[in-house]
């Protein structure tokens, strides 16, 4: 049988009411009487009933984290700050994957796990605006990244035009003038390779370097492996690049191995930039220069967004730096 509130009150010699507030983690309880009464709790092995408390409450502090691949290094990291910080503000997360499947994410977004949590974080690449329209759950959500047509719904992205912008501006200004632009998705629905594709033409424009249809390579994935091939079939052309602008940095570690096995000479023969740094970017031999989102950001203003009082939606615009390392630069000395 478990034991109820009372029996741990009378174990501590405590009211009632001096357990709920330990539970409950009310201020206002003096130390010596905090330990005592978690004393009690741990050798009674007392349960708080999470079902009564949710009632009771009105919430669960529970939020779901909706990411379509949680082994990909830019979402785990993004998973580990959103965990840490939700943490601080008495919030649990859980973490579903949905690896892309337009199904699982229309699942989810119309409630799957409504009956558990008090909102979610939503990073989704196949559901289409009208789902999002039609969403008629009403638990918040917050979309991280851009969606082309997510009108009426929250959401916190940094400005991909810019940071493609800046990411193009620099191999520019190193002198390249051959730059591809690696990772267009033309089937995906999520908005974030077009934007970053958008930024990389603007800062061509703004230079007066004519776009060239050919070096905008498309992907069918933003892994390694696709920007291993990618590359290689760009270096064996008749005129290969001489940088390349990868829309994430798994697709730029994977290009920079491609360049290792044609023995192309990174940043003197072949510039590099990716997106995202993730923790691998730094330890590559040249380290990845790359665009940085401020992840800690990015989690703060989403988790912001959930806590915030009904209202209209919001656009946020989390911060981001272009971190400039040596696959675009030869070390001075």
């Amino acid at each position: 049988m478990n034991p109820k509130l009372r029996d741990v009150a009378e174990h501590a010699g405590v009211s009632v009411r001096t357990v709920s507030n330990v539970v409950n983690g009310f201020r206002y309880v003096a130390p010596a009487t905090r330990e005592r009464v978690q004393a009690s709790i741990d050798a009674l092995g007392y349960r708080p009933n999470m079902a009564a408390r949710t009632l009771r409450r009105g919430r669960t502090g529970l939020i779901a984290l909706v990411v379509p691949e949680i082994d990909s290094p830019y979402f785990a990291e993004l998973a580990a700050r959103t965990v840490r910080i939700a943490e601080r503000r008495g919030l649990t997360v859980l973490i579903d994957q949905t690896d892309g499947d337009a199904e699982r994410e229309k699942q989810l977004l119309h409630g799957r796990r409504s009956q558990l949590v008090d909102g979610v974080l939503f990073s989704p690449w196949a559901v289409a605006p009208a789902e999002l329209a039609a969403r008629t759950d009403t638990v918040p959500l917050v979309l991280l990244g851009e969606h082309d047509g997510a009108a009426g719904v929250d959401h916190v992205a940094i400005d991909n035009v810019a940071a493609a912008r800046e990411a193009t501006g620099h191999l520019l200004a190193t002198g390249r003038r051959r730059i591809a632009a690696l990772g267009i998705q033309p089937r995906s629905l999520n908005a974030t390779a077009r934007q970053r594709l958008a930024g990389y033409r603007q800062a061509l424009a703004e230079a007066g370097v004519p776009a060239d249809p050919d070096l905008e390579v498309p992907v069918r994935r933003l892994h390694r492996v696709d920007g291993h091939c990618a590359l290689l079939e760009l270096l064996d052309r008749a005129e290969p690049p001489d940088a390349v602008f990868c829309f994430t940095d798994e697709l730029a570690l994977g290009a920079l191995r491609a360049a290792a096995d044609r023995g192309v000479s990174v940043p003197e023969d072949l510039a590099l930039v990716g997106f995202d740094d993730i923790e691998d970017g730094r330890f590559s031999v040249p380290a990845l220069t790359t665009v940085s989102p401020d992840k800690d950001r990015i989690a703060e203003l989403a988790l912001d967004r959930l806590a915030a009082e009904p209202g209209p939606p919001r656009s946020v615009v989390a911060p981001h730096r272009l971190l400039v390392r040596g696959t675009s630069v030869t070390p001075a000395g």
